[in-house]
């Protein structure tokens, strides 16, 4: 009995493999576009992109200052929308944290520059 429950685990861990690699095979075929490691998908230009890629005249491809500077916070305004803010009780916690560690650094800092100005005055024999 212990053989035919064994045996019944093994033919669905084969069929469920099988279901597996036939998902993973129909996500290849779907693919037609090669995809570098580490980098980023490049496609092919498709014939209305290179269609666009006329070389433009001197006025029509200029932006006046104020159209960039226009631009410029538009982008700003979309990359900030995109931050998470940390809410208030992070806020003062990731706060404490700094200072903290901004203590202790002061602390190891100005001990090390005690310890030093101390042994500098033995060695050349200043006035204590």
């Amino acid at each position: 009995m212990a053989d035919k429950n064994r045996r019944d685990e093994d033919d669905n861990d084969r069929l469920d493999d099988e279901m597996i690699d036939d998902a993973v095979d129909d996500d290849a075929d779907e693919a037609d576009e090669p995809v570098g490691r580490g980098g980023t998908a490049t496609r092919e230009r498709t014939r209305a992109d290179s269609a666009d890629s006329r070389p433009k005249t001197k006025t029509e491809g200029r932006v006046g200052m104020f159209g960039r500077l226009a631009r410029f916070f538009r982008e700003v305004v979309a990359e900030l929308r995109k931050v998470i803010w940390p809410t208030r009780k992070e806020l003062l916690t990731y706060t404490a944290v700094v200072v903290v560690f901004v203590a202790v650094v002061l602390t190891i800092v100005a001990g090390l520059d005690y310890a030093f100005a101390r042994g500098v005055l033995w060695v050349f024999g200043g006035s204590s």
